[in-house]
């Protein structure tokens, strides 16, 4: 819900002042027993509440997703399975799902895409990651360039996209085995990295663990690091940066 809205609507006489206070009532969170909706977050923090779908009971989750749309038209879950996609279609016929990211979404109400985002993954078997991120960055806002299988392994096939990656406000480096991307990455553009370690990798990879430690000593300035296969982390992060690039711009074009 926008308050700027909800006031002007007030203002103008479309909305009552009981009907007003009837929807402010639940700010700045809904409280269902089992769960604590926040639905003042994106009056807070410019973003509403994303539902983190992996172990959550299946009564729970349907009932969570048509309360967020209800309140804010559009709904993001992560970490989703099919069987939990069927059970929310089943009560919300728009909802949508992607197999690969496993993102489980609803989108009536959704958000004009501005400035760019580049996603890049290191290999085929990091796109889950990649795709996580990117599909959170699109529904956030964001424009979304995807690049991948551009792995140091065979660094032309990066430096043949290194114009598209340097035109991005951000960009999100997902990488695996020994996670080298996002500082080779961070040595070629002056925007942000965000480096996303994966847990691909054979048994001295320790599940991301080899990755993500290689992450956090790059020498690349610029560099930040999220959690082992937390491409929504990223892209929330990602998303904020691209929203003071795209604000900075326009700033500057009306100076």
């Amino acid at each position: 819900m926008d308050i700027g809205t909800l006031l002007q609507q007030v203002k103008e006489g479309t909305v009552s002042p009981k009907q007003a206070e009837a929807l402010l009532r639940d700010l700045p969170y809904e409280d269902m027993g089992y769960a604590k909706l926040d639905h003042h977050r994106e009056a807070r923090c410019g973003f509403p509440e994303t539902v983190f779908c992996q172990g959550k009971a299946d009564a729970f989750l349907v009932e969570i997703y048509c309360r967020l749309l209800e309140k804010n038209g559009a709904v993001l879950g992560t970490r989703a399975s099919a069987q939990q996609y069927e059970l929310v279609k089943a009560a919300i016929a728009d909802a949508k799902y992607d197999s690969v990211s496993r993102i489980l979404k609803v989108e009536r109400k959704m958000r004009p895409r501005t400035g760019c985002v580049a996603v890049c993954s290191a290999g085929t078997a990091d796109i889950p990651v990649a795709e996580e991120a990117a599909q959170t960055a699109e529904f956030l806002g964001c424009s979304v360039e995807r690049i991948y299988d551009v792995g140091v392994a065979g660094l032309h096939r990066l430096l043949a996209q290194r114009e598209k990656i340097r035109a991005a406000n951000c960009v999100i480096a997902v990488a695996g085995m020994e996670g080298a991307l996002a500082t080779v990455i961070g040595g070629l553009v002056e925007h942000p990295v965000i480096a996303v370690p994966t847990s691909v990798g054979y048994g001295a990879s320790f599940h991301g663990l080899s990755a993500l430690l290689t992450m956090l000593n790059s020498c690349a300035n610029g560099v930040r690091v999220v959690n082992i296969d937390n491409g929504y982390g990223a892209a929330y992060l990602a998303a904020q940066i691209n929203r003071l690039a795209v604000g900075a711009a326009g700033q500057e074009e009306t100076v």
